[in-house]
């Protein structure tokens, strides 16, 4: 039963949502497009580009010069790049091409590439992950010119692994929020429609990787940070279970021991045979915990899914593309897979919002994250800040600011019903963990519509709890987009156990197969 602050907050929103839809659109209605990709090679996986570098039909500096040049020809129109390194990739590629041709001739090739599978491959990495030498701002204005020493640790062992950093790409303020805008670096556009968003808090990244400006990704989700991009952008994007993938070097961070629990560092491709690769490097020695090379059986496979987490006044139904999509996806995993089709829902869904905000709200300093440290006091003076957003003057993003209302009110939901909605979450996690056990996956909707126009996320936030609650369940959870909707990218979740990253990984690339995938815009 939802609560009555949020069900009358959700009431508001979508009567709000109905009333200013129009003026959205007529704000949106003129925008130009991109151009298509020039090369065959910007539209292959990431797995091909290794094989066409090892085997020698393309070498390592080509290659990055095709993928620098798209860089600088789209992201005019995405405005998805914070920082760049393009000389240096170039110097990188040529260090690889001399390695190759080297290995050749003192026969070393199988080893070189077993030990480096993404060599001389290049890709981008969201702002937040840390890229050393490049902007680590994360989109906010205090910390405008600071760059990261090190690498963040998934970005080392993909480095390690062969591969090579472009760019890094833009974010919210330090990733607080699901449309990739700051006061620092400016509006992030869809590919697919510039005048709408690409998600977030891995927008950049998203916009980049859609129209073929990177291989693949490195990113984060804390909330649908991955997914809800991958959705609206019409990529696969994993979240791991926690744990597994290290999170060392990712800005923002919290000392809260909940924090690891919640944010995951993970892949986004456009390719679904991308993701055991990438997912076993960036896990390093634990890859062993999730089995990813151990094959699935699909017609073992139990196959549950809900179209919406439930029906309330308070909630914007689901866009009916989504939900036909998951209809479509669960006939054809029985019919083409024989997997078997499970008909029990997850009703304690309906509560995602009020778990996720007490759950996750919950952690001790998350009003430190926020705090301006020339002002330590600048919570006193959220009201004052808010006016000074809206009218241009202010120094924190409308989104962030936002979190600081939902930190300092939960949605009005009763300090006294909070430690409730804790236990639901772990009753919920326990429920999902034992029936979906080693065998069984969710398909549930990534947002509860398509890829919505710019400043419309303050309408249509309510969407992050189909994403959302499966960070605070701790659970892997796969966006696999599922075709086009007026030119507009469908996506799906697939959502299994912890520790069954594997079960999504299978059934993305099943769906792949049927559904055809990812499709560069138009």
């Amino acid at each position: 039963m939802m609560e009555v602050g949020v069900r009358l907050m959700g009431i508001i929103l979508r009567l709000l949502n109905l009333l200013l839809a129009p003026l959205f659109w007529w704000r949106g209605r003129h925008q130009g497009s991109l151009p298509p990709p020039p090369s065959p090679l910007l539209l292959k996986s990431a797995t091909e580009l290794a094989a066409a570098i090892r085997d020698g039909e393309i070498t390592s500096e080509k290659l990055v010069s095709i993928y620098v040049d798209r860089v600088k020809e789209v992201n005019p129109y995405l405005n998805a790049v914070v920082e760049e390194r393009y000389r240096a990739a170039l110097e990188e590629a040529k260090s690889v091409d001399r390695q190759i041709a080297d290995a050749k001739q003192h026969g070393t090739l199988d080893l070189l590439v077993k030990n480096k599978p993404l060599l001389g491959v290049p890709f981008s990495v969201k702002e937040s992950c840390s890229l050393a030498g490049l902007s680590n701002s994360v989109g906010c204005l205090e910390n405008a010119g600071r760059r990261a020493t090190t690498d963040g640790e998934v970005v080392r062992l993909v480095r390690k692994s062969g591969a090579i950093p472009l760019l890094v790409s833009n974010t919210p303020e330090l990733c607080l929020g699901w449309e990739t805008t700051n006061l620092l670096r400016g509006t992030t556009n869809n590919p697919y429609c510039l005048s709408r968003t690409p998600g977030g808090s891995s927008g950049g990244e998203g916009a980049l990787l859609a129209c073929g400006a990177a291989a693949f990704s490195v990113a984060s989700d804390v909330a649908g940070s991955i997914r809800i991009p991958a959705a609206f952008c019409g990529l696969f994007g994993h979240k791991p279970t926690p744990g597994v993938i290290s999170i060392e070097g990712h800005i923002p961070t919290l000392s809260d021991e909940l924090f690891p629990r919640f944010l995951t560092v993970g892949p986004m491709v456009r390719r679904a045979e991308d993701l055991p690769l990438l997912m076993n490097i960036m896990a390093g020695r634990n890859k062993h915990m999730l089995r990813l090379d151990e094959p699935v059986d699909m017609s073992k496979l139990k196959i549950y899914y809900m179209t919406e987490a439930g029906s309330s006044l308070a909630l914007i139904r689901v866009h009916q593309s989504i939900k036909d999509m998951i209809i479509n996806a669960a006939n054809y995993l029985v019919k083409e897979c024989s997997s078997q089709l499970c008909q029990e829902k997850f009703s304690e869904l309906i509560d995602s919002v009020e778990i996720s905000i007490s759950v996750f709200f919950s952690m001790k300093d998350i009003p430190n994250m926020l705090q301006d440290p020339a002002n330590p006091k600048c919570e006193r003076s959220l009201f004052m800040e808010l006016l000074k957003s809206i009218f241009g003057g202010g120094t924190r993003s409308l989104q962030a600011l936002g979190f600081t209302v939902i930190n300092k009110t939960r949605l009005f939901i009763p300090q006294s019903r909070r430690p409730a909605y804790n236990g639901m979450a772990k009753y919920l996690r326990e429920l999902m963990t034992k029936t979906l056990g080693d065998n069984g996956v969710l398909l549930y909707p990534v947002c509860n519509g398509l890829a919505h126009y710019h400043h419309q996320v303050f309408l249509r936030a309510s969407g992050v709890m189909y994403t959302m609650i499966f960070n605070i369940l701790g659970m892997p959870a796969t966006t696999v987009p599922m075709g086009l909707y007026k030119g507009l990218p469908v996506g799906i979740q697939v959502v299994a156990a912890p520790n069954q990253d594997r079960l999504c990984l299978a059934v993305a690339k099943e769906l792949e197969k049927g559904f055809g995938g990812w499709r560069p815009p138009q």
